[in-house]
């Protein structure tokens, strides 16, 4: 098994900020696959599913960004999973908008839902660093992350959470690199 967990914060008001682009990425993985239904679980909210072989549990953390690492945790420990077995999807400032990249292990960058599961399970664990682009100086890098996504912004936003849904089988099996050229493809970039 294999736990997918996506960082925002909890509640309508936050739904369409770039800060929540983690659920969002959840949310079309979990519609495009036919994930079962959500329970509340692990301070937060799962859904169940499949993508190829693999079963996956998809976690949105219930506890605000900055208390992500508890929900986490409590799931790691009750599927005895090791931190190799956890993806995080998360928003980053240092992409361009709509790019996605995967790493494994590394800082939090400043990132608040990083740094708490880093605090509770160390670095490391996959991140599909998914892109918002920087506002361009520091001091209005907090608007812009809890600011929505721009009208001119939701066709690509929904272009980017398509692909990202479509290719979600490559990442559960594993192969990264292929994951992150097929979306870029679809993007026709």
């Amino acid at each position: 098994m294999q736990l997918w967990v996506g960082l925002g914060n909890p509640g309508p008001q936050y739904a369409m900020q770039r800060h929540n682009v983690g659920f969002m990425a959840l949310d079309a993985i979990a519609e495009v696959h036919d994930f079962g239904p959500v329970a509340k679980k692990f301070q937060g909210w799962v859904q169940e599913g499949r993508l190829g072989s693999q079963r996956i549990l998809l976690l949105k953390p219930a506890t605000f960004m900055n208390e992500s690492g508890r929900s986490v945790g409590e799931a790691l420990r009750f599927y005895k999973l090791a931190p190799d077995a956890l993806t995080v999807f998360h928003d980053e400032l240092d992409l361009p908008p709509f790019k996605v990249k995967v790493k494994n292990g590394g800082g939090t960058a400043g990132h608040n839902g990083l740094r708490s599961v880093d605090q509770h399970l160390g670095p490391d664990f996959r991140r599909v660093r998914i892109g918002i682009g920087h506002p361009g100086h520091k001091d209005r890098v907090t608007g812009y992350v809890l600011g929505n996504y721009a009208k001119s912004e939701i066709d690509p936003l929904a272009d980017l959470l398509g692909a990202l849904a479509a290719e979600a089988p490559k990442l559960a099996e594993g192969d990264d690199v292929r994951f992150m050229n097929d979306i870029a493809l679809r993007q026709g970039d």
